[in-house]
């Protein structure tokens, strides 16, 4: 089987526990308006490979990843491209290598369970609390993700959620005690990370002649950022 690859990262600290090779898919069906990635979106653009190849280039860096590290896929969404996610996470564990997937959560069928069942890990981007900002600045509902997390939960898979700070839209306490009652709700979860929203991407949206919505939103503060972390 063959997938469209974006780019791959072979040691990467910050895809999931320890040391990971993290692969990028290509294709992406939402707008996200703090995107760092709009070149992931296309579902032609990228490079086919099979999950062969995936899974031998992995190997060679097998020694590093201890017992905590292993491979991540990312994206763009991988969900889209859930049969051949699932061919490389099979194959990773023919191989003894952990499997960790990236995802906003933003589907669930049939083959997305097939997927999850040789899932070890699920890093799960919730990127609000509230309806009306997934609908206006995601494009998808939260009632979607939220099921999705459901399912994880009754799988028992084990799951880091993750959430962008964006001042103006989700820096508020509340969000952050929303989150944290979500996280409350689901054994599954053993991990919230608060991760501070950046604009380096911008040169990517002006190459590309797209226009970054978020562009004029700042970042936030250190002080912010340590504030909302103290509440999770």
């Amino acid at each position: 089987m063959t997938g469209r690859i974006h780019s791959i990262q072979s040691l990467a600290a910050s895809d999931g526990p320890g040391l990971r090779f993290a692969v990028f898919m290509q294709g992406c069906p939402l707008r996200c308006g703090c995107c760092h990635n709009p070149d992931t979106w296309d579902f032609g653009g990228g490079k086919e490979c099979t999950a062969e190849d995936i899974v031998k280039k992995a190997i060679r860096y097998k020694d590093y990843f201890g017992s905590k590290g292993g491979i991540t896929v990312s994206g763009g969404e991988p969900l889209i491209q859930a049969d051949f996610v699932r061919e490389v996470f099979e194959l990773c564990h023919g191989e003894g290598i952990n499997t960790c997937l990236d995802t906003s959560g933003c589907t669930m069928n049939e083959k997305v369970k097939a997927l999850l069942s040789v899932t070890d890990r699920v890093l799960l981007d919730i990127k609000y609390t509230d309806s009306e900002l997934y609908r206006n600045h995601v494009g998808c509902e939260i009632d979607t993700v939220l099921e999705f997390l459901d399912y994880l939960n009754i799988k028992k898979i084990p799951v880091t959620i993750r959430q962008v700070i964006i001042p103006t839209l989700n820096d508020s306490e509340d969000n952050i005690n929303k989150l944290k009652e979500i996280a409350d709700r689901h054994e599954c979860v053993d991990k919230i990370e608060l991760l501070p929203f950046r604009k380096l991407c911008q040169i990517k949206y002006d190459n590309m002649g797209i226009d970054f919505s978020f562009k004029d939103i700042p970042e936030p503060s250190k002080e912010t950022m340590k504030k909302l972390e103290e509440i999770i």
